[in-house]
């Protein structure tokens, strides 16, 4: 997911170089949106691996 969410980002940058505000919009916002799921699953994992006892996997 966080790759997605790069992947927007540098289609926002392109389409915002040249010239196409509502793309890169769009694209920015799809970006956010992706990024913030990725960082709310990211502390889900990681509450429910400490509730569970469980360390990172080495």
């Amino acid at each position: 997911m966080l790759y997605w969410s790069v992947v927007c980002l540098i289609i926002a940058i392109i389409a915002g170089v040249l010239g196409f505000g509502g793309i890169a919009g769009a694209a920015t916002e799809i970006a956010k949106i992706l990024f913030f799921i990725f960082l709310v699953l990211l502390v889900v994992s990681v509450v429910v691996n400490v509730v569970r006892g469980r360390g990172p996997k080495v």
